[in-house]
């Protein structure tokens, strides 16, 4: 196991830098200037020229990647073109904490309520729970933010009069409860469908009837040997889940105030924000590929049967 995770971990630079090239490449060579956009549209030709040379846009690509490269390898993201004298690591540092906690507050509604009805419509397959179960949460997936944001607010802020409409205090806090719902909802109904239809595939298997036979306990039957064996399908999906715990949501994050990374990426890609535009790439991609290596690694101890061999996952 050792050696496959050295493996993996030897690949993330070349991935990284992959990213990162194309990333900046498409910000070089795509429409638009971002000194002109940050200097408006009336603004001094020789002024426009002259900032491009102090922040050495004007040199050849190759050389203001090596550049970015080596100042990132130190930590240094740059400073960012839409807020002048602001480093984007201070602008992003806050902010990815915020996202993360409400993205994470959203996947723990999502997997505990997705993997519970999903194991209960498996096991009541065929009965009108199981159907209820289903379109329920398809309902709830079916659903857009544009809607359920707006109606839940309508319902428990103005209505009740009972959860704040706006702002962030932090993971424990009231304000998390209502977009970390709306986040959570259309998750629910994927972790549903997945858990519900690897049990339903798990439960027809041969060890699960010789465990019956042996008299175990249904609730041994159920947790060691069902759950556990259903869960491979959901890890694997809980993975990209990680992975964008950082990423932010716009939509959620503009429909209740919160302060978090997603409005500013947002707000980058208007502006030509190329540094604030290539950090939150750069940390995207080394969690995607963090977030795939621990589910590979958990896979093993899922299900014994599955054996890390080399470079990929062997069963």
């Amino acid at each position: 196991m050792g050696t496959y995770i050295a493996r993996r971990l030897m690949w993330t630079p070349v991935l990284l830098l992959i990213v990162s090239f194309i990333t900046f490449a498409l910000g070089q060579f795509g429409p638009g200037d971002p000194v002109q956009i940050l200097m408006g549209q009336y603004s001094d030709p020789e002024v426009v020229e002259r900032i491009r040379k102090q922040k050495g846009l004007d040199d050849p690509i190759a050389i203001q990647y090596t550049r970015y490269i080596g100042n990132v390898l130190q930590g240094d993201f740059g400073e960012s073109f839409q807020y002048r004298g602001r480093q984007v690591s201070e602008l992003l540092g806050k902010r990815l904490w915020v996202s993360a906690q409400l993205n994470l507050a959203g996947l723990i509604i999502s997997v505990s309520l997705g993997i519970t009805i999903g194991l209960f419509a498996a096991l009541k397959q065929g009965t009108w729970w199981d159907s209820a179960a289903v379109s329920f949460t398809l309902i709830g997936q079916s659903l857009h933010i544009f809607l359920t944001a707006p109606v839940l607010l309508i319902i428990f802020a103005l209505k009740l009069d009972i959860l704040p409409t706006h702002g962030w205090e932090g993971f424990f806090s009231l304000n998390t409860i209502l977009p970390a719902v709306v986040l959570g909802i259309p998750g629910i109904a994927i972790m549903t469908r997945l858990t519900r239809a690897s049990t339903l595939d798990i439960t027809g298997q041969d060890y699960i009837r010789t465990a019956r036979a042996k008299g175990l306990p249904e609730r041994i039957v159920r947790t060691r040997h069902i759950l556990r064996n259903a869960l491979i399908p959901v890890v694997t999906s809980l993975g990209f889940s990680l992975a964008g715990l950082a990423s932010g949501s716009f939509i959620v994050e503009l429909f209740f105030g919160i302060p978090g990374v997603g409005l500013l990426t947002i707000e980058s890609l208007f502006a030509r924000d190329y540094p604030i535009i290539m950090a939150v790439t750069l940390l995207g991609t080394t969690l995607f590929v963090l977030a795939n290596l621990v589910v590979d690694l958990a896979y093993p101890y899922l299900d014994p049967r599955i054996r890390l061999r080399g470079n990929y996952v062997a069963r």
